[in-house]
Formats: structure tokens, sequence, C-alpha cells
């Protein structure tokens, strides 16, 4: 990447951050806390990046505009289509991560 530009480096960034967006919107089934116990992020913090990243700039983004951005609609909807209660196992797994970390 070192022969790319920064404007192309941008674009090209910019492009995968879409494509990653797009593909969480359309894995309604990976619940966040699977993502979070895998990645150690999910789509809440995805949306709390763009908020920080506009926030950095100035720009006038708010918390929900941010999440409604990552999720695809507003966060209250999606949760009530999707998000599921954590397993267990899922918990657990969540709380011995929290304790490395």
């Amino acid at each position: 990447m070192r022969a790319i530009d920064e404007t192309t480096r941008t674009e090209l960034e910019a492009a995968v951050l879409r494509r990653l967006v797009a593909h969480l919107q359309g894995r309604s089934d990976v619940q966040n806390i699977d993502l979070m116990n895998l990645a150690g992020f999910c789509r809440n913090c995805l949306s709390n990046w763009l908020k920080e990243a506009a926030d950095a700039r100035g720009l006038d983004l708010s918390r929900d505009e941010s999440r409604e951005h990552v999720y695809g609609m507003p966060y209250e909807t999606w949760k009530a289509q999707h998000q599921r209660e954590a397993t267990p196992d899922q918990a657990a797994a969540f709380a011995a991560r929290a304790e490395t970390h």
C-alpha cells in the first residue's frame, strides 16, 4: 500500500468499511455478543467510532444517527427484530474476555 496515495488509501478504506457495514446488516443472525467474544468489537463499537470521528471533525452526528447508519435501521427496531438474549455460554465467554482486558 506504500505506492498508493493518501486520497486513494482513504477511499479504499472507506469502501472496506461500507462493505463491512453492509455485510453486518445482512447478517442479523450474528449477535453483537458473538462479535465481541470473537473479535473484540461489535456494531455498537462501529457506531461509536463513527460518532467519535464525526465529533473530532466538528460534525453534528447523534448517537442514534450513527447507530442507524451501522444497523441499517433504528437501533431499537433492530434490537426488537434481531437481538436475542445471551446464552449462558455467551455471557460466560464475554465475562472471561472482560477479565483479561
